[in-house]
């Protein structure tokens, strides 16, 4: 049944996004974010790719055993942080519980379907408004033969669920993308993927939600929801009091503590990545791209040139980790040899922190036991990429429309 007046716990992609879709619904929304206005929250300084390549659950087969050989290299793409911490020890647990081969054949058409909806919503929003989407595919960059066999295999799985993916050695690479020079193995180009500038796609979508006559609440930390009688009648934060019919959290990675005070025992943990952005870069690719083998994300906007990896987790801790930000930079030479590490010289890095689910699927539905609150959080690295397709599910599930597919795998109380 359609309430009318909805409170959104978090301003970043999800929440603009939940925003903007309950908006077009006639409901009436107020935003509550975290940073002033505009901050920079995680969906600022993220890769930019919409992908439907990545279709494989973070949890999957094969990532434990690599993760243990990386925990050991301070410059690697992953880590966790040692601690005596009964939610990271639970996380870890289901992590492992879920990197299996059956775990992977059951997600992969759910991130599949996100991620292809999501695709179509951007391009539909960008026929409205331009914020920089580049509809031209992604490249996989594969500096050894191993990786490139490696990545032929998920371009082999990308085919039996209907996805667009297509092998090419060295010279085929260099052909499609001749603005950037490259020593590379080859590579696995998905024609699907597309990327974008995030800060205009935010800038965009809240500008829409403004217009739309949505309230946005800027630099209030949300540290209690308030119940009667089964269900949520506010939420608290900065001494301030936000009353609703419906509320969402979308809080990113701090949505689990705030879910806590309510019952709900969400397996979350923050993922810390990193982002170097060149203004002015020795070439500039046309094409957004990976290192395979680096896990290093590659985006061109608007003339310049953003690195970006690795996934540390470490809690709500957004300090630099110097080590982390040299593995990036090394690796690039290594790929795209026009480029030295000096090119990086007076770079700030940038960081964010990802909210990620143990099993690689986003929580996304009701919360037990409170009949008007919703969640939507766990996107991991795939936050902006699949905001749009989140915000028009939380937009149906808060009108009780049904949605485009079924998403009881995506539910906050799996576990």
């Amino acid at each position: 049944m359609k309430s009318d007046r909805v409170v959104i716990v978090g301003g970043g992609v999800i929440g603009l996004c939940s925003a903007y879709y309950a908006l077009k619904r006639g409901l009436a929304v107020t935003v509550i974010e975290r940073e002033e206005a505009g901050g920079d929250n995680c969906s600022m300084g993220n890769a930019g790719m919409i992908v439907p390549s990545h279709f494989t659950p973070l949890a999957a087969p094969g990532m434990i055993s690599k993760g243990l050989r990386w925990m050991f290299n301070p410059e690697s793409p992953f880590y966790v942080r040692p601690r005596l911490s009964p939610d990271l020890m639970r996380w870890g647990w289901l992590f492992y519980r879920h990197s299996t081969e059956r775990h992977v054949a059951t997600s992969r058409e759910l991130l599949r379907d996100l991620s292809l909806e999501s695709r179509r919503l951007f391009a539909e929003l960008s026929d409205e408004e331009d914020f920089g989407l580049a509809q031209r595919g992604l490249l996989m960059l594969c500096k050894t033969q191993k990786g490139l066999d490696e990545e032929a295999h998920v371009a082999k799985e990308a085919h039996e669920i209907g996805l667009q993916a297509e092998v090419l050695n060295a010279a085929a690479t260099s052909q499609l993308d001749p603005a950037i020079t490259m020593n590379v193995a080859g590579a696995v180009y998905f024609p699907q993927d597309c990327h974008l500038s995030p800060s205009r796609f935010m800038a965009s979508i809240r500008k829409r939600v403004i217009a739309a006559g949505g309230i946005i609440e800027s630099g209030v930390i949300v540290d209690h929801i308030e119940t009667r009688g089964g269900q949520v009648v506010a939420v608290t934060g900065n001494g301030r009091r936000f009353e609703g019919d419906q509320f969402v959290v979308a809080g990113g990675s701090w949505s689990a503590g705030l879910l806590k005070s309510v019952g709900l025992n969400l397996p979350l943990q923050a993922g810390k990545g990193y982002s170097l952005t060149l203004p002015s870069p020795p070439e500039l690719p046309q094409l957004c791209s990976i290192f395979a083998e680096a896990k290093v994300a590659i985006t061109p906007m608007d003339g310049s040139l953003r690195f970006g990896g690795t996934m540390e987790v470490g809690g709500l801790d957004l300090s630099i980790n110097p080590a982390r930000v040299r593995g990036i930079v090394k690796s690039v030479h290594a790929y795209f040899p026009k480029f030295s590490e000096k090119d990086f010289e007076g770079i700030k890095p940038w960081a964010g922190l990802r909210p990620v689910s143990p099993d690689g699927v986003p929580y996304l539905g009701p919360v037990p036991g409170l009949k008007n609150l919703l969640a939507s959080t766990g996107h991991a690295m795939m936050g902006l990429s699949l905001g749009p397709v989140s915000g028009r599910l939380v937009a149906d599930l808060l009108i009780g429309d049904t949605p485009f597919r079924p998403i009881d795998a995506m539910s906050p109380g799996r576990f």
